[in-house]
């Protein structure tokens, strides 16, 4: 599809990220190695990775304009790191560079057979500071910005960001993959949360997930929605109503859920989304709040196109995103993130997969 016949991007297209940056040594092997052997790939790449450049990358692919916070070293690492995020249409003026130290990298197994990944990181040295962000670098950072977007990583750097787009006024998006040293403290600003299947429990200490993301409401009276994404069993959001429900009872969320889940269509192949009207959701002993559930359905990708689940996440992150400065409603917008993340595991390594704009495979959601 060609750009002309697509509506523009987003008026408020800047997005402001800070988190992790770092490069990607990618391995595809026929098995999982087992301890003490040799084996061979069967493709392997070295790439840009890090889960807020992977995600900035992906919304700039999409139409945004991003700038990063982050810090890499002035070595090769660093400076591939660079050309690469720039190339997409990254800004990256904000970007601390040391003399000295090493910049992070990641070394990325997929095993063919399973389809999973492992990752095994090494950070960069020495660690982002926020003295290393001077205010008027801040400042000009979040000049514009419709968007402000934490990974969870670089926690006292992302605070110090945190208050300032507080102060603004201009809304924020955490993705909260697991607990993290500050991410308390950062979950307080933010207006949305995309959370791994695991985190919002964990947090919580709730007994479901469902029970959990009420929790979550509760305890983050700033948070519009949180949502949780469950791999190839997709998604499920909380949104917060503003109004009351006009006379409505309580419902448990728990089987709310349930019955969201039964509406599933197993036939259709394209990611869906499945809403629950405005009402009033309870979980026992947590409490009770105003919102209404939406489940997401993951894309069915044949098996022969899998090739890399690496980055569906950040995919799913960026995508979110460009929904969010475009107004998307949420019943589009998962569907959407999505699509965005089933592309992304069609590629080896977090950024191969990730569409552009004019990708005829989004033209659906982007007229």
């Amino acid at each position: 599809m060609s750009s002309d016949s697509l509506p523009p991007p987003p008026e408020d297209h800047i997005v402001l990220g800070c988190g992790s940056l770092g490069v990607d040594f990618l391995a595809a092997v026929a098995s999982f190695p087992k301890p003490d052997d040799k084996i061979r790939s069967t493709s392997s790449l070295v790439q840009g990775g890090g889960n807020a450049a992977n995600a900035l990358t992906c919304a700039a692919r999409l139409g945004l304009n991003p700038r990063l916070i982050s810090k890499v070293a002035n070595d090769a690492r660093g400076r591939s790191m660079l050309d690469e995020l720039e190339a997409d249409g990254v800004d990256t003026s904000f970007l601390i560079v040391s003399e000295g130290g090493t910049s992070p990298f990641t070394y990325v197994i997929v095993d063919n057979e399973t389809k999973t990944r492992t990752c095994i990181h090494s950070e960069g040295h020495p660690p982002l500071t926020p003295d290393e962000l001077s205010q008027s670098s801040l400042l000009r950072s979040l000049d514009g910005a419709r968007l402000v977007y934490f990974d969870g990583r670089m926690h006292n750097t992302a605070l110090v960001v945190a208050e300032e787009a507080a102060r603004k006024d201009i809304p924020m998006l955490v993705d909260a993959e697991r607990k993290r040293e500050g991410l308390d403290d950062l979950l307080k600003f933010v207006t949305y949360a995309i959370c791994s299947a695991k985190f919002p429990q964990a947090w919580t200490e709730a007994p479901c997930v469902s029970s959990a993301l009420v929790s979550m409401l509760l305890r983050l009276p700033n948070l519009k929605f949180v949502i949780v994404t469950l791999g190839e069993d997709g998604c499920i959001m909380l949104e917060r109503s503003v109004d009351e429900p006009p006379d409505s009872e309580e419902i448990d969320a728990e089987s709310l859920l349930q019955t969201l889940k039964e509406r599933k269509d197993d036939n259709v192949a394209l990611p869906t989304c499945i809403p629950s009207p405005v009402t009033k959701l309870t979980a026992k002993g947590i409490g009770a709040v105003s919102g209404r559930l939406l489940m997401g359905t993951a894309e069915k990708i044949p098996p022969a196109e899998i090739v890399d689940t690496t980055g569906a996440g950040d995919a799913f992150v960026g995508a979110t995103l460009y929904a969010i400065c475009a107004d998307m409603p949420p019943e589009k917008m998962l569907p959407f993130a999505s699509r965005v993340a089933a592309l992304c595991c069609r590629g080896l390594g977090a950024r191969t997969g990730l569409p552009h704009r004019t990708d005829p495979r989004l033209a659906p959601f982007l007229q």
